[in-house]
């Protein structure tokens, strides 16, 4: 089921985004992500419009919007490969159906969701953050 994120949802949204986020990025040091979790807590978080997949009650997933920009669409590791990140992604595309994101070149497997559910990539850049390489995509 998903809903809207309210603040109680807070610190499993930040742990999953944490532990997603270290295993999607292994390119990257753990270090930088564990550097921005007060980030995620204090100003992206509030900043977007969240919405969260429960299991049984329980949080397993969530995605941020930002001004037309999926920023950010994670599911706690041990449910990947569930289905959860592919209702989650038709939910987005119905709040907002001009959707664009951006993930890093090194994140095959990510692209290649973001591939499967429409997406196309329209260019690519340095991340101002972390110097990586990466890809704006739009829903085609």
């Amino acid at each position: 089921m998903i809903r809207e994120y309210s603040a109680a949802d807070t610190e499993t949204v930040l742990n999953i985004w944490l532990t997603a986020s270290i295993k999607a990025h292994n390119f990257m040091a753990p270090e930088f992500w564990e550097s921005q979790v007060g980030n995620m807590r204090d100003i992206y978080l509030p900043a977007s419009k969240n919405y969260v997949f429960r299991v049984d009650g329980e949080v397993c997933g969530f995605y941020s919007l930002y001004e037309g920009l999926l920023a950010a669409i994670f599911v706690c590791p041990e449910h990947q490969g569930s289905g959860i990140g592919k209702q989650l992604m038709q939910h987005a595309k119905l709040e907002c159906p001009n959707l664009s994101l951006n993930v890093y070149k090194e994140n095959h497997a990510t692209i290649e969701f973001y591939l499967s559910q429409g997406f196309t990539i329209v260019s690519e850049q340095a991340d101002e953050h972390t110097g990586h390489q990466e890809y704006t995509m739009h829903l085609a």
